[in-house]
C-alpha cells in the first residue's frame, strides 16, 4: 500500500502565502537549499498525525495543491497508473539527494505525484 507522503501549493505571490500559511495555521516555512526555488512547509509536530508539504512559484495560471504519493518502484508504480487508464503528464526526473518523482493523472483527470526515495538520485 502506499501514502501520501506530501503535498505541493503553487502560489502567484510566495510572500503572500506564507503569511497568509502562517497566519491561518501556524504552518513554518523554510527556504529549500535545492536545484529550484521552494519553501519547505511543517504544518505540525513530527509525533502529532499529518504530513508536510511545500511552496512554490505558480508558473502558467494553474491553481492547485499536488498530493505525492510515496511508492516503493516508481518504475513499477507509473506502469500501474497507465494500466489503470491513468496518465504520466511529466516523466520520471531525479530530485538530487531526495528520489525520483513524475506527475500523473487518474481517470477523472485529478493530478498528483508519486516519489521513490533514492538518496543518490542525480
Amino acid at each position: 500500500m502506499a501514502r501520501i507522503i506530501h503535498f505541493d501549493i503553487t502560489a502567484e505571490n510566495v510572500e503572500r502565502s506564507i503569511k497568509f500559511y502562517e497566519i491561518a495555521f501556524g504552518w513554518k516555512f523554510t527556504k529549500w537549499e535545492g536545484p529550484m526555488e521552494y519553501w519547505m512547509v511543517s504544518t505540525g509536530p513530527e509525533d502529532e498525525p499529518g504530513i508536510d508539504g511545500g511552496l512554490s512559484l505558480r508558473e502558467g495560471g494553474d491553481v492547485r495543491v499536488v498530493n505525492t504519493i510515496g511508492v516503493k518502484s516508481i518504475d513499477d508504480t507509473l506502469e500501474n497508473i497507465v494500466k489503470a487508464g491513468g496518465k504520466i503528464v511529466q516523466p520520471k526526473g531525479p530530485i538530487p539527494g531526495i528520489g525520483y518523482f513524475a506527475q500523473c493523472t487518474d481517470t477523472e483527470g485529478t493530478l498528483f505525484g508519486v516519489m521513490e526515495s533514492d538518496m543518490n538520485a542525480k
